[in-house]
């Protein structure tokens, strides 16, 4: 998507659905600005209903304060132009009240950015505001001056977080990091101690540099494109994805196999932005994701496995961070579909890829990367999706448990049961 040439008030609106949608703000709460190339500020409105709002409700404030559209500005206007005065290489901001991060900022604390690799390199260092009252100049004040330190992450105490970026998708790209990473810290201490990265600078595998001869889609490849879209998209609605993480694959008959992008926002992928692989090559004019080789090798060295994903839902993620094991003998569906659940340590699936790849056998279809991922393999798009969808649910019942009592996990004999009434290798 060109997101370059949607006017202010579309992107706006855009984003404010898609932190209403996503249970990240109310509808009296938060609010988002741009500022366009003539210095005007396009803010979301005072008193208007965030669920509904219509690109007509969106508020321009000129440079000399003239107000231009149907409705006052936000409250809270006063700090987002402190921000751009005090910071004029910004140009957007987003203000919202997510609840994880409200848990954060009633405690006064920072949500832990190092518990993966990734995270803390897409938000960058987050600051704490003093807390002053909503819509006041001095709340403006004591957030830009947390943003004049160079921090484009801001948390506010007893209020929410503030999250400024070169433009509004990449503002919220940080903010929306910055709350699955207050989720997973939360999830996390639920069921153990976090463990915290000690180098967030993680090698990462060689992008493939040749590019495939270019060659006409095969209506395979184009239905494999279609259903894939489908349920990137439906990954993302459910929270297993977020714009920047969520990788997903898919073989085709030829060898090669279909790949999601690298950098591009899950929520808006469309089948031409897939990627195609073929023998170490990729598509003319794309760039796979950076998980690409470790795909490639998992389909090289398992012949019974037509799809994968790699991806890291808070739940599930808990126990990634935390040296508590997860079991999937917990109910049936569980077990049928996640059987064993190995963990594998941090930085095998790029320093020992090979070995890595060679535990998806039949009978371990996922696996927990200790500090980065869950990867999922399965027999066909709907398989791995459907694994993924368990694989979460399972640990977030899991992670209640551990507030009402004694987990009680299936015994063996009626594991023996499942295997041979399933079917189960």
């Amino acid at each position: 998507m060109q997101t370059e040439l949607l006017h202010p008030a579309d992107q706006i609106l855009m984003m404010m659905e898609r932190i209403y949608d996503y249970g990240m703000t109310t509808t009296s709460g938060g609010n988002l600005s741009i500022k366009d190339e003539n210095g005007d500020i396009w803010i979301t409105p005072a008193g208007v209903d965030k669920g509904a709002l219509t690109r007509n409700d969106i508020v321009c404030v000129k440079g000399d304060g003239t107000v231009v559209g149907h409705h006052k500005p936000s409250s809270e206007y006063p700090f987002h132009r402190l921000i751009y005065s005090t910071r004029p290489d910004l140009k957007a901001v987003v203000h919202a009240h997510p609840p994880a991060l409200v848990s954060f900022s009633i405690v006064r604390k920072i949500p832990n950015t190092k518990l993966l690799p990734n995270e803390e390199l897409i938000v960058g260092d987050v600051g704490m505001a003093e807390y002053a009252l909503p819509g006041s100049e001095k709340l403006g004040e004591n957030i830009a001056a947390v943003f004049a330190k160079g921090l484009n992450s801001v948390m506010l105490e007893n209020h929410g977080v503030v999250v400024g970026g070169n433009n509004l998708f990449e503002a919220f790209r940080a903010f929306e990091t910055l709350e699955y990473c207050a989720r997973l810290e939360i999830n996390a201490n639920r069921i153990g101690k976090p463990i915290t990265l000690q180098s967030v600078n993680r090698d990462k595998p060689r992008l493939l540099l040749e590019e495939l001869q270019a060659e006409p889609y095969t209506t395979e490849e184009r239905e494999v494109r279609r259903e894939m879209c489908k349920l990137i998209s439906r990954a993302y609605d459910q929270r297993l994805f977020t714009s920047t993480q969520g990788t997903f694959s898919q073989r085709l008959s030829d060898g090669s196999f279909v790949i999601t992008p690298y950098g591009d926002d899950r929520k808006y992928l469309q089948p031409g932005d897939l990627v195609r692989v073929k023998e170490g090559k990729h598509e003319a004019g794309k760039m796979p994701s950076r998980s690409v080789q470790f795909h490639e090798l998992i389909y090289q060295t398992q012949p019974h496995v037509e799809s994968i994903i790699i991806a890291h839902p808070p739940n599930i993620m808990a126990f990634a961070v935390t040296d508590t094991g997860f079991d999937s003998r917990t109910i049936p569906e569980s077990y049928i579909l996640l059987r064993d659940m190995p963990k594998l340590p941090f930085g095998m699936v790029v320093h020992q890829a090979e070995e890595a790849a060679a535990r998806f056998k039949k009978n371990t279809p996922l696996a927990i990367a200790e500090n980065d991922c869950i990867i999922v393999t399965g027999s066909s798009l709907l398989n791995a999706f459907d694994r993924l969808e368990v694989a979460e649910y399972s640990a977030k019942a899991f992670i209640d448990t551990f507030i009402l009592g004694p987990v009680q996990h299936i015994d063996d004999s009626k594991i023996e049961d499942l295997k041979e009434a399933f079917n189960l290798d």
